[in-house]
């Protein structure tokens, strides 16, 4: 399945990524449109930027958990964790 959403003006999402039914163990993957971010910022970047697309692939164990995924980027570089 795909969906495409955008985060609000604080970078989240305003509503789960995922419904109750959705939530199913198993693998996912996030892809990160940090090109565009940037460019709705007004943050001017190199042709081509340095990154443009990220991926994030993780596991579900077990969906009755939260699963919040926090990225901290920057033009040049990135950190992902699962938060609380």
């Amino acid at each position: 399945m795909v969906k495409k959403v955008h985060t609000n003006k604080d970078g989240r999402l305003s509503s789960p990524l995922l419904t109750e039914n959705e939530m199913k163990k198993g693998e996912f993957e996030l892809l990160f449109y940090i090109d565009d971010y940037f460019r709705e910022t007004h943050l001017s970047l190199a042709q081509p930027p340095f990154l443009n697309k990220i991926p994030v692939r993780f596991n579900i164990n077990d969906s009755t958990q939260h699963y919040h995924v926090p990225l901290l980027l920057s033009p040049f570089g990135y950190q992902i964790y699962r938060g609380r």
